[in-house]
Order: C-alpha cells, then structure tokens, then sequence
C-alpha cells in the first residue's frame, strides 16, 4: 500500500469516529451547541464520503465504520460533549497532519484545508489553542537575562 493510501485510511478511520463522536454530542446538547453538533456530523461525513471515494479511485479498499467506538469518558452532559467534540476535532487534525506529508501536492492541500476546518471546529467547542507540536508546554518566555538563547523567542500576543 501507498503512503498515500496508507495516509487516507488513516483518515477515514479517524472521520469514522468523528461521525459516531457527533451523534453522540448531538444527543447530549440543546440550542447552539446542538446546531454546532449537527454540523460538525455533517462535515465529518461529507470529509469521510470524500475520503472514501480517493481511496476507491487509487484501487484502494476503504475502511468501513464500527458498529461502537470506545470513548475516552463519559458524556453524560453537554459539558462533556464539548469537551468530546474538541478531541474528536484535536484527533482528527492529527491525522490529517499525516496525510500532509504525502508525496501528492493535491492530498497535502486537502489535508491543509481539512486541519483548517477542525481547528475552526475545535476552536468553536474549546476556546483554547493547544501548544504546537515541538513546543512546550504553557506560555513562551524569552530567556531570563545572562541565560543563552537556544532560539528565536515566540510570541503569540500580537
């Protein structure tokens, strides 16, 4: 299998879960955030009827759904929804993070587009920015002074 085809499955495996993820956070919310549910699903299943058709396209065999998905605690509210719904959305970037590595320039554009749109998502259920891979931790400081500057200092607060 291709590293692109490796790349999609792992893809539409994780807008499997996303799909089975949204009905569940739409059964456990009200108002706003039910709407907000109801298009994430949406998305995540046009993402996954996309995906799938790539995959049957490169002579490849999509992966169909589970019947269940574990969850990584329970959702018994709508608190608990959100907070299902921004890991769902922080997973399934990840994975997309992978397919933007790919050879193919038009699968590393679709990857862009689709971390665009869950961090949108995500960012919808948990206004918070998760750290960037490779940093740490909380807030970027610049060194104190005498200390040696092993890199350019960040700020985010411009």
């Amino acid at each position: 299998m291709t590293d692109a085809l490796q790349g999609l499955n792992k893809v539409l495996d994780a807008e499997h879960a996303a799909v089975y993820a949204y009905g569940l956070v739409g059964a456990r919310t009200s108002g706003g955030q039910r709407s907000s549910a109801s298009a994430g699903f949406n998305a995540h299943r046009a993402r996954r009827d996309q995906i799938r058709a790539l995959i049957t396209a490169r002579g490849g065999t999509p992966s169909e759904s589970g019947a269940a998905y574990d969850l990584p605690f329970p959702v018994k509210a709508a608190r608990d929804a959100a907070r299902l719904a921004a890991l769902v959305e922080d997973r399934v970037t990840a994975a997309y993070l992978e397919l933007a590595a790919v050879d193919d320039s038009s699968l590393r554009r679709l990857a862009a587009l689709a971390m665009q749109e869950c961090t949108v998502r995500g960012y919808g259920w948990r206004p918070t920015i998760a750290t960037l891979p490779g940093w740490p931790a909380g807030r970027p400081t610049a060194p104190q002074r005498g200390e040696p500057r092993t890199s350019p200092p960040v700020s985010l607060d411009q």
